[in-house]
């Protein structure tokens, strides 16, 4: 059995992947945007073994969820699932970009790291001379490559952990719309499976799957000087280090 804290997990593919999860047998965390919402996801999500809740949008808040979910004990797996898409560009890269780097560098370091990028991270573009001055020229796509960036450092400078990024698929959610031509069972199937299974497959790092096959990406998420401006700027504006 294995435990596992999933952000953004009162909806969408994050509480689908709880429920995987938990019907597997495995012990699951939540996490909500607001004690409704975290009230909410308990009733939804019957068999996890608490929830925890934070506004990404905010760089303290994502702080001071690294710490409750320490105090928690110990996790097998991570799996940033939190995202935003209707949202203001600064929004955006707070919750995409921001808070799965802060959760990162300060959650106590898992077995396995799952990040939800998406296939439009391919027209993202890394822009971090924006990260300062324009963050408001960030896009979804742009963010969705960050995800992508910091999954391969992380594969990179943790060699003892599985990190691995997901494109889900255009599946209809909340935030894909009903008329998403995605399966929805495979959109969360893939990050179940890098975050518990045994598989050889799985048991990889620095890797980009769409529907448990590798998938091609943006060569920009591999350029190692890149990965390492990004950590950097990183640091620079949330006040934390990727040791």
């Amino acid at each position: 059995m294995a435990r596992i804290f999933i952000t953004g997990s009162a909806d969408g593919l994050g509480q689908l992947a709880a429920k995987a999860l938990i019907a597997r047998g495995h012990q699951v965390v939540l996490h909500a945007r607001n004690e409704r919402r975290g009230r909410e996801a308990l009733d939804k999500v019957p068999g996890a073994e608490s929830v925890l809740t934070a506004d990404l949008g905010s760089v303290d808040e994502t702080k001071q969820l690294a710490s409750k979910v320490n105090a928690l004990g110990e996790f097998d797996a991570v799996i940033h699932n939190a995202g935003v898409y209707n949202a203001s560009a600064e929004e955006i890269f707070a919750v995409n970009t921001l808070a799965p780097y802060v959760l990162t560098c300060l959650i106590r370091r898992p077995k396995r790291l799952v990040y939800l990028s998406s296939g439009m991270h391919l027209q993202g573009r890394a822009k971090l001379e924006s990260f300062k001055t324009e963050a408001g020229r960030i896009t979804y796509s742009d963010s969705k490559l960050h995800v992508l960036m910091l999954c391969m450092a992380v594969a990179r400078r943790w060699p003892e952990v599985y990190a691995n990024a997901v494109d889900p698929g255009w599946v209809p959610t909340k935030m894909g719309g009903r008329g998403a031509p995605d399966d929805l069972q495979e959109g969360f199937e893939t990050q179940v499976w890098l975050a518990v299974s045994d598989d050889e497959k799985a048991k990889v790092s620095g890797r980009y799957f769409h529907h448990r096959k590798e998938s091609p990406h943006n060569p920009e998420a591999d350029d190692t000087s890149l990965q390492e401006r990004f950590l950097s700027l990183c640091e620079e504006l949330t006040g934390v280090s990727f040791t």
